[in-house]
């Protein structure tokens, strides 16, 4: 008698562990379908294509790509984004092509992004549970059905920014530097009114003009290279 109530005891502890660990589960999965649910069920959450001129606007913390049509708020979709060593490339970038792929690691489509220090995209996922993470080497990742809708409405040549992401300057910066630190460079000397061009990560000739202005104007030597002094005077 006593084997048998220990095993009923034991089995009776097993269940309440694996309804326990259902529970949690099934918690969390609710979590993000009221998340999901909520998003897609927000205000100007159309299924058309858009009328006006598409832009896409990524912001890394809180995981949202936000489709703008003429400038306005069109759309939102709950993203996966790059992790702390792999970080998704800050800055303002365009697709450049498209795809499409059979649903691997890539999902079914692929909108290709022109950062010059790596082969960045919007893509699917055959990973959908990792939508709303900070989960990938660096691209932005959508559900399949998410990414076949934007698909259609993205022409080649859409302005896509990715912001909302924190970047340090370690390195003077010169003439050919490239990287996510020549877009904050480039995004400051914008915000002070010595560059117009787009935050690209290319230090071209326009960056090293907008620098050598900017030194003439704060009494340093224009030398074209933002240095450690150049770099606290822009503050970064």
């Amino acid at each position: 008698m006593t084997i048998i109530r220990t095993y009923k005891m034991r089995h009776w502890q097993f269940g309440i562990v694996v309804l326990t660990i259902a529970g949690l589960m099934a918690g969390l999965a609710g979590f993000e379908y009221w998340d999901e649910r909520e998003l897609a069920a927000a205000p100007g959450q159309p299924t058309s294509r858009p009328e006006g001129i598409v832009t896409l606007v990524i912001n890394v913390p809180a995981r949202i790509l936000e489709v703008r049509s003429d400038g306005k708020a069109y759309k939102k979709y709950r993203i996966a984004v790059g992790r702390s060593d792999t970080p998704s490339p800050y800055g303002e970038w365009v697709v450049t092509w498209k795809a499409y792929h059979s649903g691997d690691i890539f999902g079914t489509r692929f909108l290709g992004l022109n950062v010059p220090w790596g082969g960045y995209g919007i893509h699917g996922t055959n990973r959908p549970w990792s939508i709303g993470q900070f989960a990938s080497k660096g691209c932005i990742r959508m559900r399949n059905k998410d990414i076949e809708e934007l698909f259609e409405w993205v022409p080649v040549g859409t302005p896509v920014r990715i912001e909302g992401q924190r970047v340090s300057v370690a390195r003077a910066l010169r003439y050919t530097s490239s990287g996510p630190d020549v877009v904050l460079l480039q995004m400051q000397l914008r915000k002070h009114g010595y560059y117009e061009g787009r935050a690209d990560g290319l230090f071209n000739r326009d960056v090293e003009t907008a620098v050598k202005r900017f030194q003439h104007d704060k009494g340093l030597k224009p030398s074209g290279i933002a240095d450690r002094k150049t770099l606290d005077m822009l503050g970064l």
